[in-house]
Parts: structure tokens; sequence; C-alpha cells
């Protein structure tokens, strides 16, 4: 029974925290900022590519459909998700990634075909 007075008390203090403590919505933004490597000829490029539409850097074709970042109250953040295709002359062109990726974490979810090498740095209006 005291057990159970414990719990009881421990979950009147710790969820009400929990609430007042929820994170923010990400905020939608209107362009993803990349950085793009060419490892051939070891060309750092920024790229910018609006939602909704697709940029070329080498024969990479990258198309931003979505892009969030983090309020200034939390920690900070940028996702954006994207689709890359890579078409090569006379080849089909293949997709070569098409999901989030992660400023805070590259290697997370890290384009990097054997020539180009991409990674989010940030979202921005």
């Amino acid at each position: 029974m005291r057990f159970r007075s414990i719990v009881s008390a421990a979950a009147l203090i710790v969820l009400p925290a929990l609430a007042l403590s929820r994170p923010a919505s990400a905020v939608p933004m209107d362009t993803v900022v990349l950085q793009g490597l060419d490892k051939i000829t070891a060309r750092v490029s920024t790229i910018k590519v609006p939602v909704g539409q697709t940029v070329n850097f080498g024969a990479l074709q990258i198309t931003a459909r979505a892009c969030d970042k983090h309020p200034p109250e939390e920690a900070p953040e940028a996702a954006a998700f994207l689709e890359v295709v890579e078409v090569e002359p006379d080849e089909k062109p293949v997709l070569r990634f098409s999901g989030w990726m992660f400023a805070s974490s590259p290697a997370l979810s890290a384009l990097e075909p054997p020539v180009y090498d991409l990674v989010v740095l940030d979202c921005v209006n």
C-alpha cells in the first residue's frame, strides 16, 4: 500500500513537468541548404534547393520535399526530406537516396555514392 502511494505521489510530480517540457513542433521552411562535395574535383559547393523543386549538382538531381527546423527555444536541428537521382549519360536514372537527412547527424542518413557527398546544413525561408 505504501509503495502505491509513493508511485502516485511521484506521478503527480513528474507528469505535470513532462507536460510543461513538451517540445515545440518543428517549423516548416522554404529552402534546404546543402553542402555538396564532388570527390573527383574536390569541389565543395553550397546548394540551395527550394522545397518542391529540383536542382542539379553534377550528375545528381536533388529534389527537396520538406524542410523543418526546430524553433529557437529548442536545441538546433534542421531536417530535410530529399530525393536524389543520379543521371549518367546513356544510362537509366538511378534513385540514390530518398528520406530524411539531419543537419546534426550527417552520418545518420548521408548520401555517399562514389563521386558525390551531400549533407544538410540548414533550412531557411
